[in-house]
């Protein structure tokens, strides 16, 4: 395909080609580095120099909730917002799990999982005037569980409050993954929205996406502006923001009265370099990154149904269940097949349900998944299609194949078959060759209503992803719970999926793959405690 100035295109058009351009084929992958200097591998933890530190509560306390108290948010106590509070809120969605180590070689493990494990994804902390901290801007850094300072400004008048707000440092992602990176940030963006949501969730609290932020104003108020704090290539890009609400929480979101406090602030620190070396350059990212620059949009707080879940298999305490996540490398493709009660719980997750993590998000959902069902008791093998909203079967029938059969299968959900038989190696073969999606008892691509989103707001497609992101990891979650586990899949042949369902134009595209099983252990990695280098 030849290349185009982006930047002469308009929003859409850029986002759409960006798109097409970072597309995995059968015959050709999309662009990445032709090798990897793993000895200049991106440091996965930033560090700002020159910043006042504090230090939270030792990690490791466990919280008294079991995984199943969560489909009753409603009903869990609040935990008064102070550092202990904090720091366990934190380290559940963002800290260390665990460190991993094999022969010379050690790597940390997180409770928000990454594509690669490569962690673009950054958090800060904003206190008006909580009883806390100072008020100020606060960067999360999860290997030394701190926060530093990174400004200080006179607290708001008005009742205080606690923002979250994400970021993404591209590089980080690309250093591996080339011009594809792009949709894996957005991919951890999401991915780390919804462990907040269940962080939040353990102690009581709610995280509210405050979607209607402007990008410029997210960057503005995080300090992701200031240009001389970091290194060119290594700069970061605002995702998210939120509102935590704790035992106390304002009830309006005052971003006038934000910018006001923080255009007075004192700011402290400067970016730690992440990598000596930038030998591969990817400008498409820099152009699909402004071609979906968020612009302000006015407040959209979807609600989402209440709709009762069955129990989980094994209903630990959450913060176990959050900390033992890992990401399954290989599955037993010979072990027994995941019980039909299991996996009606995990499908069943995934739908709009008014409990964490969809109470974090704004929108009706967007996103289908395509189901390789292998080894599933009492359901056929084959290919079957879950919507995840009212209205959009016929849409799809009228889309796909002509061929395929939609057959209703028994559920407490909508669930469709559409073809009968062994896919294990169509699963295969569209994931990139990877066994991880034939050797599990089920893998799905996740299909999002895609043209009309980005004509409509081109930044959408970053949302997109968020919403994959967050399925992803109540997958995750729903899986440890079922006593089996999961894994997210980002290479798969995006062209051949959509041949496979009929699909001829852009209205639907395969945005995320995953798949669930039985994991097999290798037992030449050494798994050590996540938090022994502090103790």
């Amino acid at each position: 395909m030849p290349d185009e100035n982006c930047s002469s295109l308009t929003a859409s058009k850029a986002v759409f080609h960006y798109h097409q351009r970072t597309k995995h084929r059968l015959d050709a992958y999309a662009k990445g580095p032709t090798s990897l200097d793993w000895e200049d591998q991106p440091d996965p933890f930033r560090r700002f120099e020159g910043c006042d530190t504090v230090p939270l509560p030792l990690p490791g306390r466990e919280v008294e909730c079991l995984f199943g108290d969560l489909d009753r948010p409603e009903k869990i106590v609040p935990q008064t917002l102070n550092l202990d509070s904090l720091g366990l809120f934190l380290e559940l969605a963002l800290g260390l799990s665990a460190w991993k180590q094999y022969g010379p070689d050690r790597w940390a493990l997180r409770c928000n999982p990454s594509s690669g494990n490569l962690h673009p994804t950054e958090a800060y902390l904003i206190f008006t005037g909580t009883s806390a901290l100072p008020a100020g801007v606060y960067h999360y850094l999860s290997h030394d569980h701190l926060l530093e300072r990174r400004c200080h400004f006179e607290p708001i008048k008005s009742e205080p409050a606690l923002y979250i707000g994400l970021s993404s440092i591209h590089w980080r992602e690309a250093w591996k993954y080339g011009e594809r990176a792009f949709r894996y940030c957005q991919h951890d963006a999401g991915h780390a929205l919804a462990a907040l949501s269940y962080a939040a969730a353990c102690l009581g609290w709610r995280i509210e996406l405050l979607g209607e932020t402007a990008d410029a104003d997210l960057a503005g108020w995080l300090g992701l502006d200031r240009a001389e704090d970091f290194i060119e290539h290594e700069r970061e890009a605002p995702d998210l923001f939120c509102r935590v609400h704790a035992s106390t929480s304002p009830d309006r979101f005052a971003p006038t009265e934000l910018s006001e406090c923080l255009r007075h602030a004192r700011w402290f620190g400067k970016a730690e370099r992440l990598s000596r070396y930038h030998f591969y350059r990817w400008p498409v990212i820099d152009d699909v990154a402004h071609a979906a620059q968020k612009p302000a949009t006015p407040a959209e707080r979807w609600q989402a149904p209440v709709r009762p879940l069955p129990p989980v298999s094994y209903n630990l305490p959450t913060g176990r269940l959050i900390r033992q996540r890992r990401s399954a490398q290989h599955f037993d493709s010979r072990s027994a097949a995941l019980a039909l009660p299991d996996f009606q719980r995990i499908i069943q997750a995934v739908l709009p349900n008014a409990k964490p993590p969809f109470t974090a998000w704004n929108w009706a959902p967007q996103v289908h998944f395509l189901l390789f069902v292998h080894r599933v008791e009492s359901l056929e093998p084959g290919l079957y299609f879950l919507p995840r909203g009212t209205g959009d079967v016929d849409a799809f029938r009228q889309a796909f194949s002509k061929e395929y059969a939609w057959e209703t299968v028994a559920a407490p959900f909508a669930l469709y078959r559409l073809f009968a038989g062994n896919v294990r190696q169509a699963a295969k073969t569209l994931s990139c060759h990877q066994s991880i999606a034939s050797d599990s008892a089920f893998s799905l691509g996740m299909l999002a209503q895609f043209a009309d989103n980005i004509d409509a707001e081109p930044w959408r497609y970053r949302r997109l992803f968020w919403e994959c992101g967050l399925l992803g990891q109540i997958l995750y979650l729903e899986a440890e719970a079922a006593g089996v586990r999961g894994t997210g899949i980002g290479c798969f042949f995006d062209d051949a999926v959509h041949g496979v369902l009929g699909l001829t134009d852009d209205r639907w595209q395969s945005l995320y793959h995953f798949t669930v099983g039985e994991a097999l252990e290798d037992a030449r990695l050494q798994s050590l405690p996540p938090y022994g280098h502090l103790q």
